[in-house]
Parts: C-alpha cells; sequence; structure tokens
C-alpha cells in the first residue's frame, strides 16, 4: 500500500494499492520533489470516471510504468470532488493551452506547483495521433533535465496569464428583462427541437437551464419557455439517460437523441432533477414528471443514501459483465435472449416492444438500453408492473456497480432540497424525514463550532478539506427548502451563520465571490468561475442563499450582497444561458411579483397545514414560503404577527412589505394565481 492507504476518498483509496508511489495533494508532496529535484506528475479524476479507470488499468497499474514515474516524478493523486479548488485552477490551464479538458487530468509541474505540460488520457500505445503515455513521461523527463530554463519559462508565462485574467462584473445593476428575454432568445436558438435539450452529442441534462424556463414562464406566462422545458423532460424521462427500471438519470448521453447514456449516476444530478421534475409537475400536472420526480428521490434514497443518512456521491458506470470482465453499462442493458430468460416468451415480446430492445441492440454487443419509445401502443399498466418487478429482481442479481461513499457537503445540500420540497408537494413525509436526516449530519459532522464547513465525509469520518463556496451556497439552500418544509426556525438560523461566512469570507471588490475562503491554501490563482456546470456554480448557488435567507428575514445586507453577485449574470447571462442558468433562475425572482408567503399560525392546526400547503403548490418556483408561529419572531418580515380573528393567516409579501393577511385557503389560492 501507498501514502493513499489512510485517506478517505473512494477515488484516492481506488489507487492506494497501485505500484505507483503516490502522494497525496500535500505540501510534503512538493518539499519531496525539490528535495529530489524532479518535477511533479499531477493525476486528477474521481471514482465513478470510466476512463479513469481505463487509465488506472492500463499505466498505473503497469509495474514498468510506475516504476519509471517513481524514478522521475514526486506523483500526486487528487480528488477533483474533494479539492474542486485543485481541479479548476489547473483544469483552467489544460483548457487554455488545449482548447479541451477532461478526466483523467494529467499535468505536469514544478516544485513550486508550476503547471508546464498538459494532458488528460493517455493511452499505453500511441493512438490516433496522440503520443503513448509512457512517451509522454520520457519527453517530460528529458525536457526537465536537459532544457530547464525553457520549462521554467513556460511555467512562468503560464501562472502570468492565468494571474492576469479577472472577471467583467456587467457594470452596476442586476440583470433585468432585457437581459432575461435575451438569455431565453438564446436558449431558443441553441434548442435541439426535434430531441429536446440543447447543442448536439454529447448531450448533457439541462436542469439549471430548465429551472430557469419554468421559472420565467412562471412569471412571465412565456408558453415557449414552458414548452422547452416540458419538451426536454420528457424527452429525457423517455430516453435511455433515464432508468426505466429503478429511476434516476445517469450522468449524460452519448448521442443527441437520449438513447445510450454514460452510465455513471452522480447525485448532484439526480438531485437537481428530481427538484425540476417536481416543479415541472407543479406547473402543469403532468402524470409524467410526477412519476420521475418520485422515483428519482426513491433511487437517491434506496441507492446512495449511507448508513449515517448522508447521500454518497456517485455510481460507477462499469460493472462485471458476468464473465469476470468489467465493462461499461453492463448492470443496465438487455438483449432479447435476456428478456426472455427472465420473462418468457410472450412478456419478453411485449417488454421488447415496450422498451425498445431490439435485436440489433442500441448499445455494445447486441443489448439495448431501455427507453419508453413513442407509439409503444397501448398500455397495460398492471401486467407492465409484473414485467418491472421482475426484471428489477433479475437485474438485481447481477453485480452492482461500485459506489462512491463520500458524502460531499454542497451535493447533500442539493439533496436536501429536492427532498424536502418533493416530500411536501407529493405528501411523501418519508422524503422530508430523509432530507431532515441528511440536513442533521451537515450540522453534526460538516459544521465545526464556528459554522465552517468541511467538504467531504465517509462512513462518519470528516476529510480534511475545508468547504468552498457551492458548499456553504448548496448546504443554505438545502436549509432554507426544509425551514420552507417543515417551519422549524433553526434551518433558517444554520443557513444564516453559513451565509454570514460567506459574506466574511468568499467577497471580493464590486460583489465578486470566490470559490475559496480568505483564509484556504494559497494556489498558484484564487479560482473563481460564476459559469455553472454540472451544478450551480459556488458563485449563483450563494447568490440564490443569500436572496432566499433576505426573504426570510427582512436582511437588507443579503440581499444587497445577493444582487451585487447577481451582476455578473447581467453580462453572461445573454452570451452564454446555457452556462449560467441557475444565475437566470436566481434573477427571476429578482422581478415584479409575488414571491415571498408566510404562514403564521400553530403548525399542528388543520388550518395552518392547508394554508401552508396552498402556498407551497401555488407558488412559483423560488419562491420562499415560510411558516411557523406566530409571536415566535420567526417572521421578522411582518410587521403584523397575530392571528386574525384567531385564525391561522397567511401573508403574501414583497421586498418585506406585507399585503393584506389572508385567512382561508381559497382566498390564498386566488392571491398566489393573480
Amino acid at each position: 500500500m501507498n501514502r493513499l492507504a489512510g485517506v478517505t476518498s473512494p477515488y484516492l483509496l481506488q489507487h492506494a494499492d497501485n505500484p505507483v508511489d503516490w502522494w497525496p495533494w500535500t505540501p510534503e508532496a512538493f518539499e519531496e520533489a525539490r528535495r529530489r529535484d524532479v518535477p511533479v506528475l499531477l493525476s486528477v479524476g474521481y471514482s465513478a470516471c470510466h476512463w479513469c479507470h481505463v487509465m488506472a488499468h492500463e499505466s498505473f497499474e503497469d509495474g514498468e510504468t510506475a516504476a519509471y514515474m517513481n524514478e522521475h516524478f514526486v506523483s500526486v493523486k487528487v480528488d477533483r470532488e474533494e479539492r474542486p479548488d485543485v481541479d479548476a485552477v489547473y483544469m483552467e490551464a489544460v483548457q487554455a493551452a488545449t482548447g479541451q479538458g477532461g478526466w483523467p487530468m494529467t499535468v505536469f509541474l514544478t516544485p513550486d506547483a508550476e503547471p508546464f505540460y498538459f494532458g488528460t488520457y493517455f493511452p499505453p500505445a500511441p493512438r490516433h495521433g496522440m503520443p503513448s503515455f509512457q512517451q509522454v513521461l520520457e519527453g517530460v523527463a528529458v525536457a526537465w533535465r536537459d532544457r530547464r530554463d525553457e520549462v521554467g519559462e513556460v511555467a512562468g508565462n503560464i501562472v502570468r496569464e492565468l494571474s492576469g485574467r479577472s472577471l467583467a462584473l456587467g457594470g452596476d445593476g442586476v440583470p433585468g428583462e432585457q437581459e432575461l428575454a435575451q438569455a431565453l432568445l438564446g436558449l431558443t436558438r441553441e434548442y435541439d427541437d426535434r430531441y429536446g435539450g440543447f447543442g448536439g452529442a454529447p448531450k448533457f441534462p439541462p436542469s439549471m437551464a430548465v429551472e430557469f424556463l419554468l421559472r420565467h414562464h412562471a412569471r412571465t406566462g412565456a408558453e415557449g419557455a414552458l414548452q422547452m422545458a416540458a419538451d426536454t423532460c420528457e424527452a429525457m424521462a423517455r430516453g435511455g439517460i433515464y432508468d426505466q427500471l429503478g429511476g434516476g438519470f445517469a450522468r449524460y448521453s452519448v448521442d443527441r437523441e437520449w438513447t445510450v447514456p454514460h452510465f455513471e449516476k452522480m447525485l448532484y444530478d439526480n438531485a437537481l432533477l428530481c427538484r425540476v421534475y417536481a416543479h415541472l409537475w407543479r406547473a402543469t400536472g403532468s402524470d409524467l414528471a410526477r412519476r420521475v420526480a418520485l422515483e428519482t428521490a426513491d433511487f437517491m434514497v434506496r441507492e446512495l443514501r449511507t448508513a449515517e443518512g448522508g447521500f454518497a456521491s456517485a455510481l460507477d458506470a462499469d460493472s462485471d459483465d458476468g464473465t469476470g470482465k468489467v465493462v461499461e453499462g453492463a448492470f443496465y442493458v438487455w438483449t432479447p435472449d435476456q428478456l426472455r430468460d427472465v420473462l418468457g416468451d410472450e412478456d419478453a415480446a411485449y417488454a421488447a416492444r415496450f422498451y425498445g430492445v431490439t435485436d440489433e441492440g442500441t448499445f455494445e454487443h447486441g443489448a439495448s438500453v431501455l427507453q419508453l419509445p413513442q407509439g409503444a401502443g397501448v398500455v397495460d399498466a398492471e401486467r407492465l408492473g409484473r414485467i418491472r418487478e421482475r426484471l428489477l429482481a433479475a437485474r438485481a442479481e447481477r453485480a452492482r456497480p461500485g459506489r462512491d461513499d463520500k458524502i460531499v457537503a454542497a451535493w447533500n445540500g442539493l439533496a436536501v432540497a429536492a427532498l424536502a420540497e418533493t416530500g411536501a408537494y407529493f405528501d411523501r413525509p418519508d422524503l422530508v424525514e430523509r432530507a431532515t436526516e441528511a440536513a442533521d449530519l451537515l450540522v453534526r459532522l460538516h459544521m465545526d463550532d464556528s459554522a465552517r464547513l468541511v467538504r467531504t465525509s465517509k462512513d462518519g469520518r470528516v476529510g480534511a478539506n475545508a468547504g468552498v463556496l457551492e458548499d456553504y451556497g448548496d448546504v443554505a439552500e438545502g436549509f432554507l427548502a426544509l425551514a420552507a418544509v417543515t417551519g422549524e426556525g433553526a434551518w433558517l438560523e444554520f443557513a444564516g451563520f453559513l451565509l454570514d461566512i460567506v459574506l466574511d469570507q468568499f467577497q471580493g471588490e464590486g460583489g465578486a465571490l470566490y470559490d475559496t475562503a480568505h483564509d484556504a491554501e494559497r494556489l498558484i490563482r484564487r479560482p473563481q468561475d460564476p459559469t455553472d456546470n454540472a451544478a450551480p456554480s459556488g458563485w449563483t448557488a450563494a447568490a440564490g442563499a443569500l436572496l432566499g435567507y433576505a426573504a426570510h428575514t427582512g436582511s437588507e445586507a443579503h440581499r444587497s450582497a445577493a444582487e451585487r453577485a447577481l451582476a455578473v449574470v447581467k453580462a453572461l447571462g445573454p452570451r452564454v444561458p446555457r452556462f449560467i442558468g441557475w444565475g437566470l433562475a436566481i434573477a427571476e425572482a429578482l422581478l415584479d411579483g409575488p414571491r415571498e408567503i408566510a404562514v403564521a399560525g400553530p403548525r399542528d392546526d388543520s388550518a395552518t397545514r392547508q394554508l401552508h400547503r396552498t402556498a407551497l403548490l401555488g407558488t412559483a418556483p423560488g419562491a420562499v414560503v415560510a411558516v411557523g408561529a406566530p409571536d415566535s419572531g420567526e417572521f421578522p418580515l411582518l410587521s403584523d404577527r397575530v392571528l386574525v380573528d384567531g385564525r391561522p393567516t397567511a401573508y403574501v409579501c414583497r421586498h418585506f412589505v406585507c399585503d393584506a393577511p389572508t385567512t382561508d385557503v381559497s382566498a390564498l389560492s386566488e392571491k398566489l394565481s393573480n
């Protein structure tokens, strides 16, 4: 076992028995490189990454390759999910130098952590114009030995170029009607009107852009925005990217049609999409949206929930195919013969027609990814239910994909928000309870006495890495959603603790936000990125949580900070709406319309519960709903905290100014519909 044996990251532990003398990212690793006068080989990946596993099997498990690495380099392994700051800094360098990025990421550094040569996956032999990994190692070693001055010059130029980059915040002011309309137009131009979603292959689930479209429709009534959102969600739900048997979404589709996924399943994707489908149901009443929201929530609880009550990061794409060979998608795909073995001829033919399983297959070796193609005929729901149960039982006998049991604070915050809202909308108190348990774990294990967050934990043991901005923003978002659903004021208080740290530790000049705290480890560049990737950026996540907290409490300081942060959406929204969808969704809440509803009344009173549920279901996504006892101090935004005629009362507020109170459900529904 090498130096990775004692870490908490499942990804690093996968490499703990490599013959490579791996180091974790520590000052001692760079001191060792300085002492030996060798470069650092930085390898960055994550546990569910298919090509990370491929390169590990081909190169890092090979004794000869490992011996060369050990002789000529200090090799450092980083889990990008534990250290998103390290990943962001060097991925920026890789993309600037090569025009592309991805994982595994391979970067060669000086002992001062300055990058001078880059790549991603390297094969064991030259392929398609790509050098072999051994050729790369030898070339870098020779350059370090014979052309040190040139290496130093290249590294210095790269660091200076990265350090000189700055973000334009778009001037003063927040995004308004014009910018949001331009963003909608930009999404319309990139929309795939045949298959839904945006752009071509590979196609990622655009959860944050869809959230913006839903909120934009709720505010403006724009039918085109709703249609794009609904059609995209239906296409994904019918496609192979969605697990038609077990629920939950894969990472992305390798094709434009959503047919063949990259089979890894990530917590953040499923949390975001669960919430999107729940919001789509609220907007349209779609039975499909309701089913997918609930199935995705149940998938997270069944497959990703850990013994401690939190949610694991991911399921691998790869598993044993039954012959001892580990291949991608083996757990999920079916051939006609496999259907017949489980179901018999008649039901197998029915299932093949319903799920799109063909003799030719849609995946590799004649296997098919299950889909729900249009035109499958009249559905016999009872028969299909029996078929699904039998296929699930048979699939459960297959070798399961590996699970990354690491709990990431940010992604658990997203899961808390999704499960809390889905549980409230569909009267599933068990989902709200699972959200509460995960939130309890975040407070108990990931927050220290000063409310500073630790990013990860595993098996009840916290990792060594400090939380980054997305952890604070997403966890606060989860706490705010839980406060809205349960009426427990403690969650609002915990959100406030985290957001005060955002204001103190992550703000820069002019309202800009940094990904790392002021007192975090210094890298060659302090990472800062407002654009959304697979999940909301820390910048936009924090802006949304700041705005929500302000609506709950009346804090002008938090609202002002949110507005300053959202200035970047004014600049980027019209230009790159696909990549700042969460920022656009948050910006929708800044424009006119009732967005803050407070229900004052005893929580155990049936009338309070009816008003509360009406408020939750009758508001647009992004609205703030609070419930609690009157005179409890839980509603600082209310000037009048008494019950009207002794009855539970709802207030519809805007920017902390509340209208006349409402005491019955029909009156509240009318207010919200108007």
